[in-house]
């Protein structure tokens, strides 16, 4: 039986709690729409990148976590003008940035006068148990700022996630939505590094998401959902960790996959439970509407995007981004 009361006479639990909420509650936030475009491994070559950045840290005798935010930023802007270019050799410069990132981290780390194999395992494996004030204080100024920019633009991100084209036609910079997306990533997973480390960062920002989507129709619903998720398996991972001595990095996400498995398992009978009294109700519209638009989606012309009435049912209103956008999953 855990002891909460031990638990949390110990300064370093209750760091490692806080860090915790800050972090399950920041990776599902970004992860979401990194799952909507596909692009669910996105974290871990993020994570790689990132090695660099502590590697010079370590050199440079200052902040592993901040020298990591810039040089994951950078990468982060970097690979997102590669994927708009949309070349056939954008693969291969992908590849190459993870792996020198990685190597290049490597390196460094070693070089240093404080490197060696536990100071770089506590970065690739995380280490919450050792989150001091600083980086508590870290992890909450730069989660803020990541929550408040995939919460409160949600509207849009959702839009470039789903269909770039509706977006730029709507007139949102969505190339401008694009790096912000992609800088709010690496920054997510400079901040969770501490606590899963930069081998399992991805997981934490997608498996809450894919767990969510098994029981969620809807968005809005499935964001707050993967939220609630995050900080769960990751305030129980921790606690875990701390009972049965085990570490913290794995445990969360071993949790995670965990509560997946159980979710993907109950979805089945529960949708076929819903799909019976709702077989007459039509498809499920996205919740998520652009700036501009009424509550029923409608622009302020009183017509949807493919130019029908708000009651119409033209022959383009079943392919209607709206309609594609349904099923938030």
């Amino acid at each position: 039986m855990i002891d909460l009361t031990e638990m949390l006479s110990y300064d370093f639990m209750q760091r490692a709690l806080l860090a915790a909420v800050l972090v399950g509650f920041t990776a599902p936030a970004v992860g979401i729409y990194l799952v909507q475009r596909r692009q669910a491994l996105m974290g871990d070559g993020m994570g790689h990148v990132a090695m660099t950045g502590v590697g010079l840290g370590f050199v440079f005798n200052t902040s592993p976590v901040w020298m990591a935010v810039l040089v994951c930023v950078l990468g982060a802007v970097t690979m997102e003008l590669v994927r708009s270019r949309g070349n056939q050799r954008g693969d291969i410069a992908l590849a190459l940035l993870f792996y020198g990132g990685m190597a290049c981290g490597k390196l460094l780390v070693s070089t240093s006068a404080q490197g060696g194999a536990t100071a770089l395992e506590s970065y690739l494996w995380g280490s919450i148990l050792t989150v001091d004030p600083a980086d508590l204080v870290t992890i909450a100024v730069l989660g803020a700022v990541v929550i408040a920019v995939t919460v409160g633009l949600r509207r849009q991100l959702f839009a470039i996630c789903q269909d770039e084209d509706f977006a730029r036609v709507t007139g949102l910079p969505v190339r401008l939505l694009n790096l912000l997306l992609a800088v709010m990533a690496a920054v997510t997973v400079t901040v969770a590094m501490r606590v899963v480390g930069l081998l399992l960062v991805s997981a934490l920002m997608v498996v809450p998401v894919v767990a969510a989507q098994q029981l969620t129709r809807s968005f809005a619903v499935t964001q707050a959902a993967s939220i609630a998720l995050g900080v769960v398996v990751s305030l129980a991972g921790v606690t875990t960790s701390f009972e049965a001595e085990l570490p913290p990095g794995p445990a969360i996400v071993l949790l995670a996959i965990v509560v997946f498995a159980v979710f993907s398992a109950i979805a089945g009978p529960l949708a076929r439970r819903r799909h019976r009294p709702a077989a007459d109700a039509g498809p499920a519209v996205c919740d998520v509407r652009l700036p501009g638009q009424g509550s029923s989606g409608q622009g302020p012309s009183g017509r949807g995007p493919s130019g029908h009435g708000s009651s119409g049912q033209g022959p383009s209103d079943a392919t209607t981004p709206e309609r594609r956008a349904g099923l938030a999953q």
